[in-house]
């Protein structure tokens, strides 16, 4: 059966086109790129100075020197581009990343984001999300939907914040959910089996239904699992 991180990886590469230029966060986002639909051709950028990212390296085919910003030894595919960070983060707040996708601890319903800080925790820092959720065309924040029943979906974050009125989508494994800097929380797909009742019990923030709520697209021997 299909676990959550890959309903949701699965479901964000929905949203890539032909040509982006596309940063994954490091952990669950990492695995969207498993989920690229046919005939799509996308550049993976690493901040710490790679576009042309390919997958995770097999032990056989680790170069020490080829990291991604995780410090995690990858490929990278014919054409890949090598350049400093200076440069790195010139080409995210230029605007020239198409769709960024990190994981989050809160989000609210302002679309702003709370990735960088746990509390009681030693973290590393916010690496680039940072520039990125302000720099990148399209920020999508891929995560559970909550942390062991804790909500991470808020009226208002009250860890500190990342980035403010920053994130369109946010994709769960309860369904799909885009950020309206007028209305809020907007429900836009459930996953197979999942209610409007039960996701909006899982959230600390009214959800907005406008319409038909479709459900979320998945392979269909993922499907039939729910069924």
């Amino acid at each position: 059966m299909a676990d959550a991180k890959q309903i949701i990886a699965h479901r964000v590469a929905q949203e890539l086109q032909d040509g982006y230029v596309v940063n994954l966060g490091i952990g669950l986002p990492t695995l969207v790129a498993n989920y690229v639909p046919e005939g799509i051709d996308i550049s993976l950028q690493s901040e710490n100075g790679i576009i042309g990212m390919g997958g995770v390296s097999e032990p056989h085919e680790i170069d020490k020197n080829v990291v991604n910003s995780g410090g995690v030894n990858v490929n990278v595919n014919p054409g890949a581009t090598f350049f400093d960070s200076a440069t790195s983060f010139g080409i995210i707040r230029g605007g020239h990343v198409d769709m960024t996708v990190l994981g989050a601890l809160q989000v609210d319903q302002e679309g702003n984001i709370a990735s960088h800080i746990i509390p009681g925790k030693m973290a590393p820092g916010m690496g680039g999300a940072m520039d990125l959720v302000v720099g990148a065309k399209k920020v999508i924040v891929a995560m559970t939907h909550t942390n062991k029943g804790a909500a991470k979906l808020f009226e208002k974050i009250s860890l500190p914040a990342t980035a403010l009125k920053a994130v369109d989508m946010i994709v769960t494994e309860m369904g799909v959910i885009e950020v309206d800097p007028e209305k809020g929380f907007v429900l836009k797909e459930l996953a197979p089996g999942v209610t409007i009742e039960q996701i909006q019990a899982a959230t600390e923030a009214p959800l907005v239904i406008e319409g038909e709520i479709v459900e979320m697209v998945m392979p269909p021997e993922w499907k039939a699992e729910f069924e």
